[in-house]
């Protein structure tokens, strides 16, 4: 069975974050809240994670995963950014954008898209989940909570026990979250293309459809 912690949404309790973030370094599966939905993640360097997130969201290897990060300043580290890529990630972050990135050789070759080499890239705007990466001192890799044949990600933390609990180590569970996904935009090659139109506005980008 999953541990569950109940933590409070604006001000989680130092105690249980500290307790999700150990777990997570020893290869915990996590469910935790983000600034668009909640999530699934883990350690970075931990490869028997990656395919139980392909498991339970019934993906393959094209599938991009995202990186939690901090601040800009670990997204350098992990993304190749030029100063133009920098000044559009100043502007929106923190914030719910999915930003689909050239990756570093800081990255295991596993977590990259097979072809373009790429990964997601966010920094979240919720007290939860900057706490926990706050408490980890690193990343987590994630993706988005939607399970296999189904296109709405799980929003109630109940519901998330109850279909998940068997499958993950740790549930986060901050009450219900919102149902909208992070806006996704590729920043490859100088271009600027919106891949998927989300919670975060497409102003800071010259985008249609703001």
């Amino acid at each position: 069975m999953a541990e569950c912690f109940a933590v409070h949404p604006k001000n989680p309790q130092p105690r249980l974050i500290d307790r999700a973030a150990e777990l997570i370094r020893k290869g915990a599966l996590a469910v935790f809240p983000t600034d668009s939905a909640y999530a699934l993640g883990g350690h970075l360097g931990d490869a028997a994670l990656i395919e139980r997130i392909r498991r339970i969201r019934g993906v393959d290897e094209r599938h991009h995963f995202t990186l939690m990060c901090r601040d800009l300043s670990e997204i350098a580290t992990y993304a190749r950014v030029d100063n133009a890529q920098y000044r559009l990630l100043k502007a929106a972050t923190p914030g719910p954008y999915t930003f689909i990135l050239e990756g570093t050789k800081e990255l295991p070759r596993r977590v990259l898209h097979p072809k373009k080499k790429t990964i997601g890239l966010r920094v979240p705007d919720h007290p939860v989940t900057r706490a926990l990466l706050s408490a980890l001192d690193e990343p987590i890799l994630c993706s988005t909570l939607i399970l296999a044949g189904e296109n709405e990600p799980l929003t109630d933390p109940e519901e998330i026990r109850a279909r998940l609990d068997p499958v993950v180590d740790l549930i986060i569970d901050a009450g219900p979250c919102g149902s909208g996904m992070t806006t996704v935009i590729e920043l490859v090659g100088g271009e600027i293309t919106l891949i998927r139109a989300g919670k975060g506005p497409l102003g800071p980008f010259g985008l249609a459809g703001d």
